[in-house]
């Protein structure tokens, strides 16, 4: 489990984040929704331990994670892009195995061993059939499939995702969502940010909306999601229209 407690930050005399807290559990997919600039990516690099002097705390399992190594964060929580683009042409294979480099214990290069878990990681994706091809000559979507993978070789079990579908086309957001929920059901904590409110309410289980640096909003999405928080979240008169089993939701900007 991963808990943020009263946690604020400001760059400068900018106050970005004003006290949040929340908690996200194994199994569960956590959605973070808010405008640009909303502090979304910061919550995010806080939660990482990539930016220090904020107030509050954020504990993995308890253990606040000032208290931890780079190398015991790396064990515990990954980080996904919405995109990477690697200065060299690495084999998907070799993009996954980067991943593996908490595990080398003080060794220079993988090992035989560490080659396996990346192709298992590859595996648990339906992506194996990638590992030889150029990371940079397959499509965008098996490309985030890729950088998915490369984090479960990390080993760590809560993924931290920002916005990672936004350059994607809609199949292959799908695609990608469609692997995290099964990364779900194996017991992953998910947390991502989405400019996508239909998609969060699709595949998400809680919902997080920060407005003016604080949690404005929370809780499942059928309870959060309505045409009051767009309009509040994104400044936009919308109609909301529900699927007949209220499996979907779907906002509509109004003339």
């Amino acid at each position: 489990m991963i808990e943020v407690r009263e946690l604020s930050f400001s760059y400068g005399r900018h106050e970005v984040l004003k006290g949040i807290s929340f908690t996200a559990e194994p199994g569960e997919m956590l959605c973070v929704l808010g405008h640009n600039g909303a502090g979304k990516s910061t919550l995010f690099k806080c939660m990482l331990g990539i930016l220090r002097g904020y107030s509050g705390s954020v504990s993995i399992d308890g253990k606040n994670i000032s208290d931890m190594s780079a190398v015991e964060r790396a064990h515990c929580v990954a980080y996904i892009p919405q995109a990477a683009n690697p200065a060299f042409s690495y084999s998907v294979a070799d993009m996954v195995l980067m991943g593996t480099m908490p595990q080398l214990s003080g060794r220079l290069s993988p090992g035989n061993a560490e080659k396996e878990i990346a192709m298992d990681a590859l595996a648990r994706l339906g992506i194996e059939d990638l590992a030889m091809r150029s990371y940079s000559q397959i499509s965008g979507g098996e490309q985030q499939l890729v950088i998915i993978a490369r984090a479960i070789a990390q080993g760590a079990r809560i993924l931290i995702m920002d916005e990672p579908t936004s350059s994607l086309d809609y199949g292959n957001q799908m695609r990608v969502q469609k692997q995290l929920t099964k990364l779900i059901e194996d017991g992953y904590t998910i947390i991502q940010s989405s400019h996508n409110p239909e998609q969060a309410y699709i595949f998400a289980d809680r919902i997080i909306c920060i407005r003016d640096g604080r949690i404005y909003r929370q809780g499942r999405p059928e309870e959060v999601l309505d045409e009051q928080l767009i309009r509040d979240l994104y400044n936009i008169d919308v109609e909301m229209i529900s699927s007949g089993d209220d499996k979907a939701r779907f906002f509509i900007l109004k003339q």
